[in-house]
């Protein structure tokens, strides 16, 4: 853990920089909006049940899901990240600015208009100070609240302590998760402190405090802008391909490659290369968006990465127990090329087809479709998948194929996230067989040596053949035929971009970068 932090540590101090901007600068915006709306419902008490529902109503909604419904208004990066962490902390301030308010004792109100007060000034010198501990209240609560929520910035390319967390759960690194979880907890904590502390003090000094406090907060709104980015062409990688060795270290090792990427959940990163949010991105070569956005895949020159060739992935166990599934597997040997692959993918990730649709049409095509016969279904397999479009199909075609021409039932048990995830699922029995990658296998799972990765060729049938021996004698898990693409990882631009800038490979690209 120490070491990693050690190797990690500008990143770390620039993560926890743009995790405190992106908290206080929704704080800011809650405050400006959150108050005076507290002040509002509570000079029009009619308006405050609508207002606090709506408020309370969107405190319940998933952050992801609320993730999910921004990107498309306000596309990924900051936008969508600050508007659901405003919307987060809006509630707690609406209402304790309401409550503390209307909580101040009417006598006290009446002696202040005895004396010659007008409604303004009762607000600002009887009301308010008097709410402040209430309203500083709500202010912990939002702060607290927005430092976790914050960690899912990063799922918008947003940036933020949610970079470690993410990318430690795609590749099962404890060290990288802590690396973004201790941080994130010891903010909450610290700042949370602090108002407390603050909150202890008389009126008077709390009046001083609160000014202080509204005086520092555009401040700490501020460390959001300090870790700019320079770079002329940006980058936008997945979690998984920036920590993999098959992915942007390796990249590095072949080719010197040096970019600052943002990361992003590899789902959104074809929408943010197609809005120009991004310049460059990290992809799969059959991918059915590559010819919907016109991407140019850059040409791997120096082979950094290896062969992908899609294969099942089954427990010996199970094909032990179930003679008949290895032989139902093995139909699909071969009968998936790279451009029925790519045609599959765009039906699902553009044209919005569902993956069970376009599974039962490929099985119908290549002569392998049955119904599945009736009755009673006593034994069942568990099948896996990762989480984007392309293990989405193949797991159902895995699944009409295996209960049309067994007696299997088929329990799914899809979108299990990253490599690591799956092989552990598969290796520990709470799955039976998922759909893997031999690069995937060779350089992730395996781990061989780097002599051994020299003296092994690296072509599809060497690949494939290493990784089947050694799954077998190390885990008793089997890899049955191939299913005939190749989905290696690559590097996208948009076709237009790279044209002007003629860049055409990755050495093109690095010579630019060097040139730039």
């Amino acid at each position: 853990m120490l070491e990693f932090l050690r190797q990690n540590a500008d990143k770390l101090l620039e993560q926890t920089l743009t995790h405190i901007g992106l908290t206080f600068v929704s704080l800011l915006l809650a405050l400006l909006i959150g108050v005076p709306l507290g002040i509002l419902i509570a000079r029009q008490k009619r308006l405050a049940s609508g207002v606090l529902g709506v408020a309370g109503i969107l405190q319940t909604i998933p952050s992801v899901a609320l993730l999910g419904f921004l990107i498309p208004l306000l596309g990924i990066g900051v936008g969508p990240a600050l508007m659901a962490l405003f919307l987060y902390a809006l509630l707690p301030i609406i209402r304790n600015t309401y409550v503390g308010i209307t909580e101040v004792s009417p006598s006290v109100k009446e002696a202040a208009r005895g004396v010659g007060m007008t409604d303004n000034q009762i607000l600002t010198k009887v009301e308010l100070p008097l709410a402040l501990p209430v309203i500083f209240a709500g202010v912990r609560t939002a702060t607290v609240i927005n430092v976790g929520v914050a960690t899912l910035a990063a799922y918008v390319a947003a940036g933020g302590l949610g970079e470690f967390i993410f990318g430690g759960i795609a590749l099962s690194n404890v060290n990288m998760m802590l690396a973004g979880a201790i941080p994130a907890a010891l903010l909450a904590v610290g700042f949370d402190f602090g108002l407390a502390r603050l909150q202890r003090l008389s009126v008077r000094k709390l009046r001083l405090s609160a000014g202080v406090f509204l005086v520092l907060l555009p401040f700490l709104s501020a460390f959001y802008l300090l870790p700019g980015r320079s770079d002329k062409l940006v980058a936008g990688f997945a979690h998984e391909f920036y920590g993999r060795a098959d992915g942007y270290p390796g990249l590095q090792k072949t080719y010197g490659l040096q970019l600052r990427p943002r990361l992003i959940d590899q789902n959104l990163m074809y929408e943010a290369i197609h809005r120009e949010q991004v310049d460059i991105i990290s992809g799969y070569s059959t991918d059915g968006r590559i010819k919907a956005f016109d991407l140019r895949v850059l040409a791997d020159n120096r082979h950094a990465f290896p062969p992908y060739d899609a294969a099942p992935v089954v427990r010996q166990a199970t094909l032990d127990r179930y003679r008949d599934l290895a032989p139902t597997l093995n139909l699909l040997a071969n009968k998936l090329t790279d451009s029925v692959m790519t045609a599959l993918n765009y039906r699902v990730d553009y044209r919005k087809e569902s993956p069970e649709t376009v599974a039962r049409d490929f099985l119908k095509q290549v002569g392998l479709l049955k119904i599945p016969s009736p009755g009673d279904r006593s034994q069942t397999i568990v099948m896996g998948s990762k989480v984007f479009t392309e293990q989405y199909i193949l797991a159902e075609i895995y699944r009409q194929l295996i209960e049309g021409h067994t007696r299997l039932r088929v329990a799914s048990r899809t979108g299990l996230g990253g490599t690591q995830i799956c092989f552990d699922a598969l290796r520990t029995g709470a799955i039976d067989f998922y759909p893997e990658y031999t690069g995937t296998g060779l350089l992730v799972i395996l781990q061989p040596s780097p002599a051994t990765l020299r003296s092994l060729p690296m072509q599809p049938d060497s690949v494939y053949e290493f990784v089947r021996q050694q799954f077998a004698q190390t885990y008793r898990l089997a890899w049955l035929r191939p299913l005939g693409f190749n989905n290696s990882y690559s590097l996208m631009m948009r076709r237009t971009q790279a044209g002007q800038l003629e860049i055409r490979s990755i050495t093109d690209l690095v010579q630019y970068l060097g040139r730039n």
